[in-house]
């Protein structure tokens, strides 16, 4: 029996040979970059699995010391790529902000350049000679303009709107004109080109935006060139009068302004002035009276 008995234990036993030649499940986990720690859990559960490797506790201890360190390295390369990202996109953004100052740069760069090209261009119309006066046979200058007929001078200066006519200041003498606003430099102030009946000149503030002043010329029969002097001058041969205000002139004047035209306009065109042809008519009536005289080296002036 007691042969039997040991027989039976022995056969209830598992031999070696079968639990070894047990089948293991193979190893499937791929390695993916982005989650390497799930790689290693695969990993480790299949070798706790199917070996006894874990059952050591010192063995524990050592893989999850690799394990936080692998965390960590992890952890720092993302770091370091996150200040990569922010050092990159704050230089993105630098870049950005000198390109769109530069073009500002640049902009306020040219309109300086213009204005002084414009400068430039004034002063060289100035050396070249007078200029071609405006439809009020005046001109527009920066600050000021001014047009004009032959018994006055209206001159308009634009102040800021809502200014008021107690913060004006306007000096008109004989010789003289100064017009600004108080506790700034004046706008105009200097000469005039020819003197002017004070008494009958004056100023007003037109919708609290532009100051006019009416001057009255002494010598009604002229042009000016210039409203102050310094300033830049007119052609006065091409100013042109209103012909709808030569009626309200005497017949005296009319014909004078009517004369001052016709010889500023045959001027224009080269052709002999109203006196000059006159001149030579005489010129012509006094040699066909006498055909005796010779007139071919004789000098007219």
């Amino acid at each position: 029996m007691a042969i039997i008995s040991d027989y039976e234990e022995q056969e209830n036993k598992p031999s070696p040979t079968a639990a070894a030649s047990t089948p293991t499940k193979p190893f499937k986990a791929v390695l993916d970059p982005a989650n390497p720690l799930g790689f290693l859990e695969t990993a480790f559960e299949f070798v706790g699995r199917e070996s006894d490797l874990f059952k050591s506790d010192s063995l524990i201890s050592d893989v999850s010391a690799v394990v936080r360190m692998v965390k960590d390295k992890l952890e720092a390369e993302e770091r370091k790529k996150k200040e990569k990202a922010e050092t990159s996109n704050t230089k993105v953004a630098a870049e950005k902000k000198v390109k769109e100052e530069v073009p500002a740069v640049a902009t306020k760069k040219e309109a300086k350049e213009v204005k002084a090209k414009e400068v430039k261009e004034e002063k060289e119309d100035d050396k070249k000679g007078p200029r071609a006066p405006n439809k009020g046979n005046g001109l527009d200058l920066e600050n000021y303009s001014w047009n004009q007929s032959l018994q006055e001078v209206n001159v308009n200066i634009p102040v800021p709107h809502g200014t008021k006519s107690r913060f004006i200041v306007c000096d008109i003498s004989k010789n003289r004109l100064k017009v600004g606003l108080k506790g700034q430099p004046p706008i105009i102030d200097g000469e005039l080109y020819r003197p002017v009946k004070v008494d009958d000149c004056f100023w007003s503030l037109e919708d609290q935006k532009s100051i006019s002043v009416l001057l009255t010329k002494k010598d009604q029969m002229e042009w000016w060139k210039c409203c102050v002097k310094g300033e830049p001058e007119i052609d006065t041969q091409k100013a042109e009068p209103e012909s709808s205000k030569l009626a309200d002139l005497d017949p005296e004047t009319r014909s004078t302004v009517e004369k001052m035209m016709f010889d500023q306009r045959q001027k224009s065109m080269g052709l002999p002035t109203s006196d000059e042809t006159q001149k030579q008519e005489i010129l012509k009536k006094f040699m066909a009276e006498h055909p005796e005289m010779d007139f071919s080296k004789a000098k007219i002036s």
